[in-house]
């Protein structure tokens, strides 16, 4: 990667002028394209002699075993070995003028442009699908487009605007207003064009009792012509280009007319000093962000019908010759708004405490890709995109946070200055410092494991119907959380419940952590030991987490259950030679 900046400064009475231009090269290369060495699922729950629907947590995990011992697997799927050589440029510019209106008002007015071109691959090894013709297309020498499939954008502009403004020698008010725009997307693989055949193939089949067929008996049986055990493994060539076939190999698609994402972020703040060093900060902070890069299967299936259960998924895809379409687009959408406040104060004596509040909500209609915590899914249903409108993932309204320090004032060069080496062996140096988290919990978005007739899509997680109170209220165990009957999983006919994302929150948290430490003079006043003990949930509270073993699968095992806990109280000491 190259990245060369100039920047220039020209101050002309009271406005202050800065210029700039920076270019950046990014040459990545690519090969963590999975799987490489297969994988396969058992959730067709081929064993239930009354089929998939209906069934409990407890029974979908038997019938899910039972599949596994036939080696009657509903999903199997290969990527071959492959490596992108993917290339990006992007030129910024921009003007910044810092007006000194008066000794109380300045106003900071600017304006940013950004160009950065779409990713293409060093070698025309790129493709991307084309919905005017329900075909791949494929990369060429030429332009931009020509070589990465997708239209640059060329009218990004980011106004940026602020003042600060001196209301009284001891108030202070700030405010800004500024788009930034989102030039690079990661979202793992998902979103390469890179990543698509013939030269990378993600080989994907569904299967259905009785495909085509029957059972296959040959190795040499091509995908999806037969319902394939596990014993016979992949087809030969399965994730080959040369066997690449689109009716089961996955396809990533951008849109070739994909905007840029950008953010738009504003804030109103207060600083005020209270009294002699006691400062109060109250601001109020919030984002919008538009078209953002979001996934969906753009090939999404069908439900299945009464009539029709056993239809595989790809037999009720809307696009009959291609499998999974996993589309990358400018579809997502964010915002925050918050009231944050802060105090400070330092006392004579060593003392010093601070205090930090935020009461929020953020809302968003899908996660990041790899930021998809506690059930939450990076994929929407393209088919109803407004029902996965939503509580962020990471939306906690209530976080304060509380720090003291306190450096006692006692020992050699502190206030009380101790002269004998004994007694400020044992006394003097010592210093104190307390934090105290409280927060919301963490929102946790209730799934359930559909059954193959019916799932519509590997990439989609659905959401069961909710009946009742989603919080376990009953007592009497501690661990249960979630009300399970609260959840029903819908029939499969009609897969997507009811229940909203994101609508629990898990239990809230409150730590006070502690930690002592204390320097001992040795020989020389530049020669010490340093001792430090910490404690963390000091008061040894149980501190449930949902970020890890918590099942969000309404008919899974485990669900709504806390089968781990945050560490309880630790203790940690340590001593250090400076010498």
């Amino acid at each position: 990667m190259l990245d060369p900046k100039v920047n220039y400064t020209r101050i002309l009475g009271r406005h202050s002028l800065k210029f700039g231009f920076e270019y950046q090269l990014i040459d990545t290369q690519v090969q963590d394209f999975h799987p490489k060495y297969g994988v396969d699922n058992y959730s067709g729950f081929f064993s239930s002699p009354t089929g998939p629907n209906g069934l409990s947590g407890t029974q979908q995990q038997a019938y899910s075993v039972a599949d596994f011992l036939l080696g009657a697997r509903s999903h199997y799927e290969l990527n071959n070995y492959a490596v992108a050589h993917l290339r990006q440029r992007m030129y910024f510019g921009y003007l910044q003028d810092d007006f000194h209106l008066s000794d109380k008002l300045t106003l900071n007015l600017g304006v940013r442009y950004e160009f950065a071109t779409p990713q293409w691959e060093r070698d025309n090894k790129l493709s991307n699908f084309d919905p005017t013709t329900g075909k791949l297309i494929f990369a060429s020498s030429g332009s931009i487009y020509n070589r990465a499939l997708v239209h640059p954008v060329t009218n990004n502009w980011a106004p940026r605007v602020g003042l600060a403004y001196r209301v009284a020698p001891k108030m202070v008010i700030r405010s800004a207003y500024g788009i930034s725009y989102v030039q690079f997307n990661r979202l793992g693989g998902e979103n390469l064009l890179a990543y698509n055949g013939p030269n990378v193939v993600d080989a994907i089949v569904d299967q259905v009792p009785g495909q085509g067929t029957g059972t296959c008996t040959s190795v040499n049986d091509a995908p999806n012509a037969c319902f394939r055990p596990t014993s016979l493994g992949f087809p030969n060539n399965f994730a080959t280009p040369a066997a690449f076939n689109a009716a089961n190999t996955q396809v990533r698609y951008i849109p070739a007319n994909n905007r840029t994402g950008y953010v738009q972020t504003w804030h109103f703040t207060i600083e005020r000093e209270l009294a002699h060093n006691f400062l109060l900060d109250v601001a109020y902070l919030g984002n919008h962000a538009v078209g953002l890069m979001i996934l969906a299967d753009a090939n999404q299936a069908a439900p299945s019908t009464a009539a029709a259960p056993n239809l595989s998924v790809n037999a009720r895809r809307p696009i009959p010759n291609f499998t999974t379409i996993e589309e990358a687009f400018a579809g997502g959408f964010s915002s925050y708004n918050a009231l944050q406040a802060k105090v400070e104060k330092r006392y004579s004596g060593g003392l010093y405490f601070i205090n930090s509040f935020t009461w929020s909500k953020a809302i968003d209609n899908a996660p990041g890709h790899l930021e998809n915590y506690n059930g939450d899914n990076s994929r929407i249903n393209i088919r109803a995109p407004l029902t996965e409108r939503g509580i962020s993932s990471y939306n906690q309204p209530f976080n304060n946070t509380t720090s003291v320090v306190w450096d006692i004032p006692v020992g050699s060069g502190r206030h009380f200055n101790l002269q004998n080496r004994a007694v400020d062996l044992l006394i003097g140096g010592w210093a104190i410092n307390a934090i105290n988290t409280a927060t919301s919990g963490l929102p946790v978005n209730i799934t359930y494991s559909a059954s193959t007739p019916a799932s519509v899509s590997p990439l989609l997680t659905p959401r069961p119907n909710l009946s009742g109170s989603p919080i376990y209220t009953s007592g009497g165990n501690p661990i249960q959380y979630l009300n399970a009957a609260a959840f029903v999983v819908p029939n499969f006919t009609q897969p997507f419940g009811a229940a909203g994302r994101n609508i629990v929150h898990g239990p809230s948290l409150n730590q006070l952590d502690l930690g002592l430490h204390k320097n001992f003079r040795l020989w020389s006043d530049s020669s010490r030991v340093e001792f430090r003990a910490e404690a963390f949930n000091l008061l040894n509270k149980t501190l449930f987490n949902v970020n890890s073993g918590f099942g969000t699968s309404a008919n899974s095992g485990g669900f709504g259950t806390f089968t781990q806990a945050l560490p309880p109280r630790q203790i940690q000491m340590a001593l250090k030679l400076v010498f």
